[in-house]
């Protein structure tokens, strides 16, 4: 975490990607000012807990579960939107717990992911060139002038928006709605009506005669607090560093005081923002939060080596999580050199798999897509080389929402590129809808349960 030459603003002094260039300093230094002020959206001390359920799933007795939006806008702020999409988020991590027999460490990508990197500082549309949007902290999705240009006052709406979330998040994890006795009350109609559905209705069934047992047997939620709430922790990518640098504070807790970044639990740095030498890095050196790193086909072992050095100099458990993006087909080819490098310096971190980012394609229709079949074919080759590695594969971090929409192909539905356009709602790139997610989380429980099934063949042999 932080030394001596480390502050919040230390990074400043860095080169600096994928950020925009605000025409007027003085106004976004005003909104600097107000953020500062502003209460945290987490604590510390949930930081920590959050980090010591890490150091659990780098150990393998653990599964992290990391989804949501892939960016949140402003005109998809609704109550019943967040609702839906933790709902899917609870399902998935019931599947994962019951067939897996693991705890499942439950991180939505909600109440902060509101900026993204892009390929292009600029797009240009019938010749007319404006800058590209970057989300909507930074500008509008619409394409004129006034709507692409960087706007500091984006940044008070995105805080009010991410207090919001994180206030109603709490609400449902911990205020009843994520009692195991509602399982079958997740499973949402447009998700119930299809395989995967029925099949996650067959498991609440068997979930419910679980709970009808343990209550004759004198357990329940009032004694055995995890029946009745479940602990759910926020992250988003930290990028735009001005916001998160407003919301970095002591923790006045310790005698320490350690810095904490208070916009969420955890943070990750992006694929293109992860150069030793530049400003995201020296950023979340310093910060006591768990980070996560992308890990894309660019990145060589010694710069691996040299990041983990870099952010976690005192190999502290459940600090990093590496999280590996390449594309189905194209894992084996650098993910095993980067398992072993890692593994050679006596590293302990917890690796994820985001089969989402490779997997982006242009549909003959024009829209950018996701096929569901090429999703779940990364996560078995990720599963795989981990296998053969020696190594464990922690978590999936994935792109995905509640609501009803077509933006992946495949899939329980069996979309198809003529089925894009009826509710393709994404504002950056597109998401799996509930059946999808679920499809997902049963195949990723079926291959920790043989992963288990093995080892413990292996210990019996």
């Amino acid at each position: 975490m932080a030394s001596k030459d480390w502050s919040p603003k230390s990074w400043r002094d860095k080169p600096i990607r994928q950020v925009p260039e605000y025409d007027d300093p003085a106004a976004l230094e005003a909104v600097e000012g107000q953020l500062s002020r502003f209460p945290p959206l987490v604590f510390a001390e949930e930081a920590r807990s959050l980090k010591a359920r890490l150091a659990e799933v780098a150990e393998g007795r653990a599964f992290l579960l990391q989804g949501g939006d892939c960016a949140e806008s402003f005109a998809e702020f609704h109550p019943d939107n967040i609702r839906d999409t933790f709902k899917v988020l609870l399902q998935m991590a019931v599947i994962l717990t019951f067939g897996a027999k693991l705890p499942v460490v439950k991180v939505g990508r909600m109440a902060g992911q509101f900026a993204k990197p892009r390929s292009a500082a600029t797009e240009t549309v019938d010749g007319v060139e404006l800058p590209s949007y970057r989300g909507d902290i930074i500008n509008g999705i619409d394409f004129d002038p006034a709507s692409r240009r960087p706007d500091p006052e984006r940044l008070l709406r995105a805080y009010s928006q991410a207090a919001s979330t994180v206030n109603l998040l709490r609400a449902f994890s911990q205020g009843g709605f994520a009692d195991l006795h509602r399982v079958h009350q997740w499973n949402m109609g447009f998700i119930a009506d299809t395989p995967t559905g029925e099949r996650y209705q067959e498991m609440a069934e068997r979930i419910a005669d679980s709970l009808t047992f343990m209550e004759a047997c004198g357990v329940n939620g009032a004694n055995t607090p995890s029946i009745s709430r479940v602990d759910f922790y926020t992250s988003h990518e930290a990028l735009l560093l001005w916001y998160e640098e407003a919301l970095t504070r002591r923790d006045s807790t310790r005698k320490d005081a350690p810095w904490v970044d208070t916009s969420a639990h955890m943070l990750w740095i992006g694929d293109r923002t992860r150069d030793l030498d530049e400003a995201h890095v020296e950023f979340m050196r310093g910060i006591l939060n768990p980070i996560g790193v992308k890990c894309g086909p660019s990145l060589e072992p010694d710069n691996l080596l040299k990041l983990l050095d870099r952010l976690d100099p005192d190999h502290e458990p459940g600090r990093i999580t590496l999280i590996s993006r390449f594309g189905a087909g194209k894992a084996g080819d650098h993910l095993p050199q980067l398992v072993r490098a890692v593994q050679k310096a006596g590293r302990k971190v917890v690796w994820s798999c985001d089969p989402m980012h490779g997997n982006v394609i242009k549909s003959e229709s024009g829209y950018k897509t996701r096929p569901v079949h090429a999703i779940l074919k990364e996560v078995q080759e990720v599963f795989a080389i981990h296998r053969a590695e020696g190594s464990h594969m922690g978590g999936v971090h994935f792109e995905m929402t509640g609501q009803d929409v077509t933006e992946c192909i495949g899939g329980p539905y069996n979309l198809g590129d003529k089925d894009l356009s009826d509710r393709y709602h994404t504002h950056c790139d597109p998401r799996l809808n509930g059946p999808q997610a679920l499809e997902l989380a049963f195949l990723i429980a079926e291959m920790l349960k043989e992963g288990r099934e093995d080892d413990s063949l292996r210990e019996a042999s």
